[in-house]
């Protein structure tokens, strides 16, 4: 069984990390007070993680189509990173929405 390169683990794990650290990024923003720069970099870490997702169903859809590969620990490391950063980009939408409402509350 072939091994999955380490050239596209590593592409999971690059924009899995973009995507968390644009998250991370919008919820400072917002607590700011920068909700249209929170938005922004919410739009850049969902586009971010659907890189890594679109990796990540190509490498499902070989395995669908019978070309079985050794899975490694850096793989599993990636798809760890990948499912982490998509929780945080899911909380981040929260916690700009919630900044959100504040700020719409303390202006009334």
């Amino acid at each position: 069984m072939p091994m999955i390169s380490e050239d596209v683990v590593f592409q999971i794990i690059l924009h899995g990390g973009d995507g968390k650290s644009h998250a991370m990024e919008a919820i400072q923003l917002a607590k700011e007070g920068d909700i249209v720069g929170a938005e922004a970099k919410l739009l850049e870490a969902e586009e971010a993680l659907n890189e890594a997702h679109h990796i990540q169903t190509a490498l499902i859809q070989e395995e669908v189509s019978g070309n079985n590969s050794t899975i490694s620990l850096l793989m599993v490391h990636a798809q760890d990173h990948l499912m982490t950063a998509i929780t945080v980009k899911d909380l981040a939408r929260e916690f700009v929405d919630l900044y959100k409402q504040l700020s719409h509350q303390n202006k009334m």
